[in-house]
């Protein structure tokens, strides 16, 4: 039967902080290169035995590891890297490099055909998390403008269909779900008519998996692939499963035309060595990777944002998109007019927080930041909770003292401890930071419209 269904998109926005273990292992690596000064081959030798073994540890192939390696050594131990000032600076960046090249210099942007719909075909083995993806990817076409179909080709798991209109619900984009007599060829094809009709594209379509890549599966993908001509044929792989993931791949590619992977539970505990080896064991690239079970936990794959990420050197373009999808130019026109006016609230900071928050888990956000992995430490881990307990405190506030908070005396300050659960401490500190901030906050606006403050400013001893 094919049912055209809607419903609410999900919210929220998440990013993770993968391959934790391996950057600090390489970030160990990379400052007792700096200590030394001038280095040595035997330096450089040290160095990259470390690198190999944190590899290795992390899951990556055996076979890149080694190429990786010897990449690495052949620029680095040449007389003038060694001879440099800059030595270690030039070997961190021959290790940059090399991961750059390893994981891909691909485009994520998945294509699209000619003549539209577009069809997208999602592969893999049962557990990978295909039906998921189908409907996270529908979602995220959606939010770029477009008027995905979801098609539930996948005619052995009885639930499948099920679970996809589920979905397709959720997020608020159509689907086709088959006849009880339906082949998964017919299903696709009758989508894809279905998309030509209503105006959607691109059409997804989620197919069958099986416990392991046997005969009768290919046979399927093929033929489901002959009839509806992809633009793309995603694999997608559970990133838990480490070396496997990349012989699922590979036998895989050996029956049908792979353009890309999907790499999906990649907010589990896994190490990241089969995002890593993947696309230089196949020659094909990752397009995508899962990092939450939420339905907007589906992101791009930048490679050389990943590399910058996995070697401790952040990823702020990543953090600036995040930023704007979170803060538009209209609202942050509209906090620079409350801070002028001294009229910036405690309804207004619980406001950010949410906004703060859509942009993902902080300790996440705070690794995109360069350098923030040296000084996690110091700093100490970002504490998600006090977020919450500062949410509960505001919220435990009345109307008219979020608005105006000088007037919160002794006694109101134990009532709102008491309704949030905290103490009076925390009900202090948290005022006294809030008048803080609004005070710093208040203080750069009014420079930002004082030509005469800005040149006060630029003349104090520090700046010149």
């Amino acid at each position: 039967m094919c049912t055209l269904t809607g419903g609410l998109d999900s919210d929220g926005d998440v990013w993770i902080t993968m391959f934790d273990s391996l950057t600090s292992r390489l970030q160990g690596v990379f400052d007792r290169l700096r200590g030394r000064g001038a280095l040595t081959e035997k330096d450089v030798d040290e160095a990259l035995k470390e690198v190999r073994r944190a590899l290795l540890e992390a899951d990556v192939n055996f076979k890149v590891v080694k190429e990786f390696v010897t990449h690495v050594r052949e620029k680095a131990v040449g007389q003038d890297v060694l001879e440099s000032l800059s030595a270690a600076q030039q070997v961190v960046k021959f290790v940059r490099d090399e991961m750059v090249a390893l994981l891909g210099q691909s485009d994520p942007r998945l294509k699209g055909a000619d003549s539209p719909p577009s069809v997208i075909l999602l592969a893999g083995l049962n557990g990978a998390g295909k039906t998921t993806t189908a409907g996270k990817l529908a979602l995220r076409m959606k939010s770029e403008g477009k008027r995905p179909l979801l098609v539930a080709a996948d005619i052995h798991r009885p639930a499948a269909a099920k679970q996809l209109a589920t979905l397709a619900e959720q997020v608020g984009v159509p689907v086709h779900t088959p006849l009880s007599s339906d082949t998964a060829v017919g299903v696709a094809r009758d989508g894809v008519a279905l998309a030509r009709r209503e105006s959607l594209d691109p059409v997804i379509v989620d197919l069958a998996g099986r416990q392991h890549a046997d005969e009768d599966l290919m046979r399927e993908l093929a033929e489901v692939s002959r009839a509806t001509s992809p633009s793309e044929v995603l694999l997608v792989l559970d990133a838990m499963t480490g070396q496997d993931a990349v012989n699922t791949a590979l036998e895989f590619g050996r029956h049908v035309p792979i353009t890309g992977f999907v790499l999906t539970k990649m907010d589990a505990d896994a190490r990241g060595g089969a995002a890593i080896s993947i696309r230089q064991v196949t020659g094909h690239p990752i397009k995508f990777v899962g990092i939450s079970e939420k339905m907007d936990g589906l992101e791009p794959f930048h490679p050389d944002r990943m590399a910058g990420r996995i070697l401790g050197m952040g990823d702020v373009l990543t953090l600036v998109e995040k930023a704007e999808q979170a803060f538009n130019a209209e609202q942050a026109k509209e906090l620079e007019a409350k801070f002028l006016k001294d009229d910036f609230g405690f309804d207004d900071y619980l406001e950010q927080i949410g906004r703060m928050r859509k942009m993902g888990p902080l300790d996440q956000i705070m690794g995109m930041i360069p350098g923030f992995g040296k000084i996690k430490d110091l700093a100490g881990e970002v504490n998600e909770s006090e977020l919450d307990r500062v949410t509960a405190i505001i919220n435990s506030m009345t109307r008219e003292e979020r608005r105006s908070p000088d007037m919160i005396n002794g006694s109101r300050r134990r009532r709102i401890a008491i309704g949030s659960g905290s103490n009076v401490q925390d009900v202090n500190r948290l005022l006294r930071q809030f008048s803080d901030m609004r005070r710093m906050m208040r203080q750069f606006a009014n420079i930002e419209h004082n030509p005469k403050a800005q040149k006060r400013l630029m003349n104090m001893p520090f700046l010149r």
